[in-house]
């Protein structure tokens, strides 16, 4: 296989609070430093991940087993994904059909997932009661699979642990001089609005203060972290440890017809120095 160091990747997913537009700020934060391994426990899609290309190990977790399972599959063989992605058709009869679908086969898995994700309404994940997905249709006509992207995904994944599992997974892992980069699910909304519904549930005010004890602890083994949350007076409180604050602004993306976009603030917490060797 091809040397994937010298490779550009990027993420080949649709990903409801991803990190692409938060790239240009991270790479300045990380431009004079040196790190050894590289941790992510809250993947998505990976935008990091794949603009950063760490040059050691990588340890990939993320709680959604189909996602990680997804990456496992691409890592392993991108062209039997590819061949069944070509296969499928972008149509709302199709889409149900294999939305109802329950392949076991694991190239089946991935290709499965990769086309719900980029044919389903706003790219989102959301399982019912019964954990099946049921995101509808997104009428996306000018759909167009890349496969340069799930080739180049996986040479970038070759190097890399990945499991499914808590965000604390790989904290036997963590040592010194490691980068972790987190980017949990927000539990509360931007600009000190309140509760976010439906991720209140799927990550808590405690499993933000969990979050905060894993930060003391990647600090505790000099390691390095970079952490991205919702602007808001809570998530201040939680993880205000005298180290490096970034407030930054952006378009709200993501959002129903009745949601309210428009100018979000966002936190950057990190104990990264300029000139860290």
């Amino acid at each position: 296989m091809a040397d994937s160091k010298k490779i550009q990747s990027g993420p080949f997913l649709r990903w409801a609070g991803g990190k692409k537009w938060l790239l240009e700020y991270l790479r300045q934060i990380l431009s004079n430093s040196v790190f050894n391994n590289y941790h992510e426990p809250f993947l998505g899609g990976g935008a990091l991940f794949f603009s950063y290309q760490p040059k050691n190990k990588s340890f990939l977790c993320d709680i959604n087993n189909e996602l990680i399972e997804t990456y496992l599959a691409v890592k392993e063989d991108p062209y039997s994904v590819i061949d069944l992605l070509l296969k499928y058709q972008n149509t709302e009869q199709f889409y149900y059909q294999l939305r109802a679908s329950e392949p076991e086969n694991a190239f089946e898995k991935a290709a499965r997932f990769i086309f719900l994700n980029q044919t389903s309404y706003n790219g989102l994940y959301r399982v019912n009661k019964k954990g099946k997905y049921n995101v509808p249709y997104g009428f996306r006509e000018k759909l167009k699979i890349n496969t340069d992207k799930l080739i180049t995904a996986s040479y970038a994944l070759q190097n890399a642990n990945i499991a499914a599992g808590d965000f604390t997974h790989y904290v036997d892992m963590i040592k010194s001089g490691d980068l972790v980069f987190l980017d949990p699910p927000y539990t509360v909304s931007h600009n000190n609005n309140g509760f976010i519904e439906y991720n209140k549930t799927l990550f808590s005010i405690d499993d933000q203060k969990r979050l905060s004890d894993f930060i003391d602890v990647i600090k505790d083994k000099n390691a390095f972290y970079i952490l991205t949350n919702a602007a808001h007076k809570t998530v201040f409180e939680i993880f205000n440890k005298g180290d490096q604050l970034f407030k930054l602004e952006r378009n709200s993306l993501i959002g129903g017809i009745n949601s309210k976009r428009g100018l979000v603030t966002e936190y950057i917490f990190t104990n990264i120095t300029e000139g860290v060797r």
